[in-house]
């Protein structure tokens, strides 16, 4: 025995735990989203929804008078801290980071506003911008904070965070896809690239392609992969129609799927039954400007279960 003595809990210390437990249950899916979107990594958004848990089984919650955006603050510091980790560590990734996808459920698509702001192609911008930059962006943009709150969870004066915000939606405006597809046209560009992969045939795809688009992937240096970005029509569909990718399929019985990523169509790739990567597509004015595969295990683990997201 240890010899210490457990303070026993009282019916005060249950209803208090009981209520905080809902409220992080209530608002569990948004703050998910919200650090998720920070952080461009599911598996340390987890992380972070667990310290945000910890610190705020610990608070009074007499003194809270608006749960939700409590929540969204300790959330907020706790994923800015990570980002600030994440940031060395991507320093040293082998060959392109791309974000952890996630499998989504058809209806996210409903929500156009959430869906563009957990898209490859939005997360891929955002890392473009500044931790605190990115913070704002998202709670302004995505959540619709006043930037009161903001400043509240990032720690700046309202009028920093005006600023702020100003700087980072111009920055975002600037990079995000010009025009917007439709979804027979990101339906039509998912299934020429299942046929190219599928039976090689280049044609269909070569259609869909701009002429400038961008192909990344993500083996994490465990996988095989592009080490650096691939442009350009005609090389991007070799690669899916003949390249190394359908190469390690044909050894191994290679299946293509359809599915949701992100809020959007993309491919499930398995090979012998194992899921192998997931593909996701930028569109700007029907045509396919950026392809995004992801190889790394160890950013397939939300792939076998719909995420939740929310707003």
């Amino acid at each position: 025995m240890s010899g210490r003595t457990e303070r026993p809990t009282s019916p005060a210390d249950d209803g208090r735990l009981d209520a905080a437990t809902e409220a992080f249950v209530a608002h569990r899916n948004l703050l998910f989203t919200l650090v998720y979107e920070i952080l461009g990594s599911a598996t340390d958004a987890e992380d972070v929804l667990q310290e945000t848990w910890l610190l705020w089984a610990g608070v009074d919650l007499g003194t809270v008078l608006d749960r939700r955006a409590y929540l969204i603050r300790i959330a907020t510091r706790q994923a800015l801290k990570r980002l600030r980790t994440l940031g060395r560590r991507r320093e040293s990734y082998v060959g392109p980071w791309l974000p952890e996808p996630l499998l989504t459920a058809p209806d996210v698509a409903d929500d156009v506003e959430l869906a563009d702001s957990v898209s490859m192609a939005m997360l891929l911008v955002l890392e473009t911008l500044g931790p605190t930059e990115r913070a704002v962006f998202v709670l302004r943009e995505v959540f619709v904070l006043d930037y009161d709150e903001i400043a509240g969870a990032v720690g700046k004066s309202p009028a920093t965070v005006r600023q702020i915000a100003h700087r980072a939606r111009a920055h975002v405006a600037a990079r995000r896809p010009r025009g917007t597809a439709s979804p027979a046209e990101t339906r039509a560009a998912l299934e020429a690239f299942q046929r190219a992969v599928e039976t090689g045939e280049l044609q269909g795809l070569l259609d869909i392609l701009a002429p400038d688009v961008v192909a990344l992937s993500d083996g994490g240096g465990v996988r095989h992969a592009l080490l650096r970005p691939l442009v350009g029509a005609g090389n991007v569909a070799r690669l899916l129609a003949v390249g190394w990718w359908r190469r390690e399929g044909a050894r191994g019985g290679r299946s293509v799927e359809m599915v949701q990523i992100n809020g959007g169509p993309g491919l499930l790739v398995r090979i012998g039954g194992e899921v192998d990567g997931v593909v996701a597509v930028r569109m700007e004015n029907g045509y396919v400007t950026g392809a995004y595969h992801v190889r790394n295990p160890e950013k397939l683990s939300r792939i076998g279960q719909e995420t939740a997201v929310s707003r």
